[in-house]
């Protein structure tokens, strides 16, 4: 089944995209992806370039990259196979060490084989100076199968380290089947509401073919889902008074799913919300949400919004049998972009920096498959193909395979290349 962004580690030559992350497993009902996606004709001028940073570095299958809130002296590495790594914040730094190690509770790539398993994500409290708390999703090995497991963990250290013994399961949703792709990855802290945001997707396999109407669209489950919760609470988590179904006192975080509509769920209708972030300057969600077979779509996401997966896969009808949310409304993409130009959407963010003046205020993704990189208006509507020559600015072809975007406190945005050596690139004003 073809799995995105960081799936089929075996599928495609070490050579070609340092590791097949986008490649594809047996399975879906998507004709295989046939290799590399041609390059447009490059536009006249570029506006944007990308250049390797912390040139002396280099990190095992890197999903993630950030920084403690308000501290710009480090920078924190994801790595796939269970590891975080920090390192100073040094263009000539040579070495990075051990943040923390969860891997032998990592169900990681090495595991299975053509798959997007792993550490998918962290989040740094926002108060981590003073209460050193932070926050790591990954799977792990259930009873039956997969798990998508959220936990928290303590710096013991000063914030040097993170504790592994430390260790408190919040949340642990069970995976249908032997399913091992669409786990979604990305964790965040609202920046307007100090709740703890989780992207989920929709379990694996091809179609969401769980249950009558999929996942996506069932409110009694997590999976397909952005949540949100508070994690005040010293013996757990807590949902925020507004979320959509906080009326439902029954959390549904011990197994994912429950008798009534989840109270953890923020907004729902998702595939693989792979990679999504927060606009700094007023605390808008924007979500890359990996598709199917046809399209890539760009989703501004808001409370209790239904993003049509599995009724549709962008602005395409999928499958009519998707319940109840055939007779509601649903929320158009802000963007999309068909598999001529990539096939695996990688969220980015809108950039607030100061370095590239004439991006200020655009929203910037790209597509891990292509390498592709494109910025859009954020107030783009209705919905807006990114091939467009007309409608969208110019695409940027990085030569990379992009995991993940970055942002640094500066505002300053980055990328990952996946892989087994993957590297660190900075977004940079164009010639």
């Amino acid at each position: 089944m073809r799995i995105s962004p960081v799936g089929a580690l075996a599928g495609f030559a070490a050579a070609a995209l340092l590791s097949s992350c986008g490649g594809y497993s047996s399975g879906d009902d998507t004709t295989l992806y046939p290799g590399p996606v041609p390059p447009p004709t490059p536009p006249p001028t570029a506006s944007l370039a990308v250049a390797r940073v912390f040139p002396n570095l280099t990190f095992n299958l890197p999903v993630a990259m950030l920084q403690a809130p308000a501290d710009g002296t480090r920078w924190f590495v994801v790595e796939q196979n269970g590891i975080v790594r920090v390192f100073a914040n040094d263009a000539t730094a040579t070495s990075s060490s051990v943040f923390v190690d969860i891997s032998p509770r990592v169900a990681s790539p090495a595991d299975n084989a053509g798959s997007e398993t792993g550490l998918l994500g962290m989040a740094l409290h926002p108060q981590f100076a003073q209460n050193r708390r932070a926050f790591l999703y990954y799977t792990a090995a259930g009873g039956t199968g997969l798990v998508l497991r959220l936990s928290e963990f303590r710096s013991n250290d000063n914030g040097q380290t993170l504790d592994a013994t430390t260790e408190r399961p919040l949340i642990t949703i069970n995976k249908p089947g032997a399913e091992a792709n669409h786990n979604g990855g990305g964790i965040a802290f609202g920046p307007t509401d100090g709740f703890l945001y989780i992207g989920v997707g929709d379990g694996g396999g091809a179609g969401d073919n769980h249950g009558a109407i999929g996942n996506g669209q069932n409110l009694n489950t997590l999976l397909g889902k952005m949540l949100r919760i508070d994690v005040t609470p010293a013996s757990g988590y807590a949902i925020p008074p507004d979320n959509p179904f906080m009326a439902n006192a029954a959390q549904c975080g011990a197994t994912g799913s429950g008798a009534n509509p989840c109270p953890e769920i923020f907004a729902f209708g998702f595939r693989n919300p792979w990679r999504w972030s927060f606009d700094r300057a007023n605390g808008e969600l924007w979500v890359g949400d990996v598709g199917q077979q046809t399209l890539e779509e760009v989703d501004r996401v808001t409370r209790n919004g239904n993003y049509g997966w599995r009724c549709r896969e962008g602005t395409n009808t999928f499958n009519a049998a998707c319940g109840p949310a055939q007779a509601q409304d649903l929320v158009n993409p802000v963007a999309q972009y068909g598999h001529a130009a990539g096939f695996s959407i990688t969220g980015g963010y809108v950039y607030r920096g100061t370095a590239i003046s004439s991006l200020q205020g655009r929203y910037v993704f790209g597509d891990f498959g292509s390498g592709r990189i494109w910025h859009i208006a954020r107030d783009t509507a209705p919905t807006l193909d990114v091939t467009s020559t007309t409608d969208s600015a110019p695409v940027i072809m990085s030569g990379l395979s992009i995991s993940s975007f970055a942002e640094g406190v500066d505002g300053e945005l980055y990328l990952l290349h996946h892989g087994a050596s993957g590297t660190l690139h900075r977004l940079q004003a164009g010639p």
